[in-house]
């Protein structure tokens, strides 16, 4: 992954974190399954958001990889196994 938005995905991740343990405080509360679906739907959003920052990102250096005229097989090659992940 091209290192421009590495602290924005680690610090939504650790939001993430943060969400899915108190997914697990609120199953041993023993508070209603919509509450925790409603959540679960929440985590699930988070991290599609940050699914998209991630493929920006390779895009973006892509990008500015061509612009350069630099080799951008790498970056590429993340982005094609991203994107296979994600179908």
């Amino acid at each position: 992954m091209a290192k421009h938005k590495r602290k924005e995905v680690a610090s939504r991740v650790a939001k993430i974190h943060g969400h899915v343990q108190a997914v697990k405080d609120m199953l041993e509360d023993g508070r209603s399954y919509p509450e925790v679906v409603h959540q679960i739907v929440a985590i699930r959003s988070a991290l599609d958001s940050v699914i998209q920052v991630i493929v920006d990102d390779l895009v973006e250096d892509c990008v500015a990889k061509a612009e350069r005229k630099e080799p951008m097989t790498d970056s590429l090659v993340e982005l094609q196994e991203i994107v296979a992940k994600i179908r």
